[in-house]
């Protein structure tokens, strides 16, 4: 799934940082997370929703949450993402492992970092998953 700003608004480091710990905060609750990337305006993740969650509700609940505690942080208010998103299944015979690569590398790719281990918006399941970091996430917007 890939959402953007609204105008392509570009997100303060404070905005990006919490727009990662929601989009993280739902992993094992109303998806399994594999990777996700808060670039500059817009955001990449690659999930799978559990039982009971569809993709337009778990979006409006990304976005909502997001959108408040971000606008927060940029001194805003209002809309922050566009209505629209971009999102494609997989199939199954793709792998979602090198989709994720994929993702991951977007920062790289846009020049915003030397690698993906330095960019500061990113979340992998097998590697911060595993370590447990920014697992309570939204400690920091209370």
């Amino acid at each position: 799934v890939t959402f953007s700003t609204i105008q392509r608004l570009i997100l303060t480091a404070a905005a990006r940082n919490v727009t990662l710990d929601c989009c993280i905060h739902d992993h094992n609750r109303t998806y399994f997370l594999h990777c996700v990337v808060i670039m500059p305006d817009h955001v990449h993740m690659l999930l799978a929703p559990h039982d009971q969650w569809t993709l337009p509700k778990i979006l409006r609940r990304v976005k909502g949450v997001s959108s408040r505690y971000a606008n927060e942080r940029m001194n805003r208010f209002g809309p922050l993402w566009q209505d629209e998103s971009f999102d494609r299944v997989l199939r199954s015979d793709e792998d979602v492992r090198k989709k994720a690569d994929y993702i991951c590398a977007n920062p790289v790719r846009a020049g915003l970092a030397s690698s993906e281990d330095q960019y500061p918006w990113i979340w992998r399941e097998w590697v911060e998953g595993q370590r447990g970091d920014r697992q309570d996430c939204l400690s920091s917007t209370s």
